[in-house]
């Protein structure tokens, strides 16, 4: 099975000329990653009624419904003609309609499942961070997986399972693709007498199911699951307080949680941060500014996390090279940039997979579940601590440039994740 690198999802784009043809829009649209026809509507602050408000637009328009959001953003997703969605535009109500875009995994590659294996395997990017020392397992935290679903019988997670939600076109959020089984075992994995350990056992996972079994999704059911995942954080009386996205595509932020830029899902980022949720996301697998992707861009309500090359499960570089670069550099896919929080390992990560197997996948997919987990760690240690207590407090606990990892690229000078001293 092959996984798709983050397509190309462009969150501004450039005006359309208005002699610009039919053809030539949709043209452009699929070129810059849009859906033709769909579009994410957000109502304003002072509408009370967003049922109400809702189906009255819908019956006054040919808008066929995708989705209703109430807790990431107020609004809902459709399809809409042109000439109906300047109507919707228009609406006194509505603060902005944002046009539906493509988003997709973030690993870089996979190698074939394996079979289960009958002794546990100490992972080396849990045992690069140090994880497995600490006595502290994540233990009353809750992990919510934004991806392709978990395989929720498997059995080094099934015990570890408290619930989910599908936002895709399948009846459950079972995993059908693989890579986020594989991100929720290096968060979450049981420590016990096989497979893998993750880096929180006892934390519990959601599985939230936003991209099919090719790993492909839009905006509008990426906000499905945040809505989810809002509805469940701390102030709204949930129990999720952390939840990782390893999935994404091209981008800006406006550092203003969308409102400025007409943005649904960095609104939505944030509504899901002012609920008590801690978002760790992947910084991207272009080799480029991650400035330039999301949600890796939304520095202003996430963690965003690069990729390590470790071969070993050690600092010091003492190991072999890796297919993206020396042990403990950067992967040379990683993105990089000002954006950019912390690094954690991504390459060839052992992890749970479909089937009770397990398969080692590189990506910075696979090192945002390990700061995910690690999160989950300090708010066990740390109960009530918000995002950016979790971030800095990682940040003062991590490996700085020089005293482990090394840089020859000089585009990284994030630190790398450790969790011996949460």
């Amino acid at each position: 099975m092959t996984l798709l690198v983050a397509v190309g999802v462009v969150l501004v784009a450039s005006a359309t000329p208005a002699f610009a043809s039919l053809n030539e829009r949709s043209e452009r649209a699929v070129r810059e990653g849009h859906i033709p026809g769909q579009y994410i509507v957000v109502f304003k602050d002072s509408v009370t009624d967003a049922d109400g408000a809702e189906a009255s637009i819908l019956s006054g328009v040919r808008g066929e419904k995708i989705d209703s959001y109430r807790y990431a953003v107020r609004g809902f997703s459709a399809r809409f003609s042109d000439e109906d969605v300047a109507d919707v535009k228009n609406d006194p109500r509505v603060l902005f309609v944002s046009e539906d875009r493509e988003v997709s995994v973030a690993s870089h590659r996979t190698a074939s499942a394996q079979s289960r294996v009958q002794a546990q395997t100490l992972p080396t990017g849990v045992n690069r961070i140090n994880a497995e020392t600490l006595q502290n397992k994540g233990a009353g935290v809750q992990v919510a997986v934004i991806d392709t679903g978990i395989a929720v019988d498997h059995s080094d997670l099934k015990a570890n399972i408290a619930g989910g939600k599908n936002c895709t076109n399948r009846t459950n959020y079972k995993d059908e693709n693989g890579h986020g089984t594989h991100v929720a075992g290096t968060i979450a994995a049981l420590d016990n007498s096989a497979g893998v350990v993750g880096v929180a056992p006892q934390a519990k996972l959601w599985s939230v199911r936003v991209l099919d079994r090719f790993g492909n999704g839009s905006w509008s059911s990426v906000i499905c699951g945040l809505d989810f995942v809002a509805s469940k954080g701390p102030l709204n009386g949930g129990p999720i307080t952390v939840a990782n996205l390893s999935l994404g595509g091209s981008g800006v932020s406006d550092n203003n949680c969308g409102n400025s830029n007409n943005d649904a899902l960095h609104k939505a980022i944030c509504r899901v941060r002012d609920a008590g949720v801690t978002i760790v996301v992947a910084a991207g697998n272009s080799g480029s500014n991650a400035n330039s992707f999301v949600p890796a861009a939304y520095d202003d309500a996430v963690i965003t996390v690069s990729a390590l090359a470790d071969s070993d499960g050690a600092p010091a570089g003492l190991g072999a090279a890796t297919s993206y670069g020396k042990d403990d550099t950067f992967a040379s896919f990683s993105n990089f940039g000002a954006v950019v929080d912390i690094a954690a390992p991504g390459v060839s990560i052992y992890s749970t997979w479909l089937n009770n197997a397990y398969s080692s996948i590189s990506g910075t997919s696979m090192a945002s579940p390990h700061v995910a987990g690690a999160a989950a760690l300090y708010i066990a240690a740390h109960p009530g601590a918000t995002w950016t207590q979790v971030r800095d407090g990682l940040l003062g606990l991590a490996e700085p440039l020089g005293a482990g990892h090394s840089d020859p690229s000089n585009l990284h000078p994030e630190s790398v994740l450790r969790a011996e001293a949460i």
